[in-house]
């Protein structure tokens, strides 16, 4: 659920950004509503009311969550401070190989991997299967921030559909991966032969 969660507003972004650019009057002020920079805006305010209710709510944030939001505000501010929208582009590079740092650094640092702490109170796995498993997400992250830098810079007309649509794809498809991987091996533990009693 936390995934979807963290998806918000990137599709409010994605909603604003598809709109014609247009100039309207509010409250006084022209407001140009549309196109890549109003969307940026519209992230940034959605990024702080999504997370500052799931903070009021929790009373906490998860460290990732933390990590996005601040990407969000740093990449985002620097958008609209810059009005260039090559800034924006490097967020979900630069976030993705974060997360990839962070799970790679847990293989050195403290006594398990990074998946293991975040899941081992929900599974019970051997430690080579959790390295394993660790691994595959460092992968992912890499992939994932490879994928975004390439359609970004390569195909500039795309990136936007590909940083929703296809960064929430590749998610999916990477977890129902993990789904099956994990469903094959507990199956493989549940029915390992007993021996029988003397």
């Amino acid at each position: 659920m936390k995934q979807f969660i963290d998806f918000i507003p990137l599709l409010l972004f994605f909603i604003v950004y598809k709109i014609e650019p247009r100039v309207i009057d509010l409250m006084g002020h022209s407001v140009t509503v549309g196109g890549i920079f109003s969307a940026t805006a519209m992230l940034i305010i959605s990024s702080i009311v999504v997370y500052g209710i799931l903070f009021i709510t929790q009373r906490k944030l998860e460290k990732s969550q933390w990590l996005t939001l601040i990407a969000c505000l740093v990449f985002g501010s620097l958008t609209l401070a810059f009005h260039s929208e090559a800034v924006l582009k490097w967020k979900a590079p630069v976030v993705n190989w974060v997360f990839a740092l962070a799970f790679a650094g847990s293989h050195f640092i403290g006594d398990r991997p990074l998946i293991q702490r975040i899941m081992g109170h929900a599974l019970s796995l051997p430690q080579a299967i959790w390295t394993k498993l660790n691994i595959a997400w460092i992968i992912f992250f890499l992939f994932c921030g490879a994928a975004n830098l390439y359609v970004a810079f390569t195909y500039q007309d795309f990136w936007v559909d590909f940083k929703v649509f296809g960064s929430l794809g590749m998610t999916l498809l990477f977890l129902l991966g993990q789904g099956i991987f994990l469903a094959r091996h507990m199956h493989d533990t549940d029915s390992t032969p007993t021996k029988p009693k003397d």
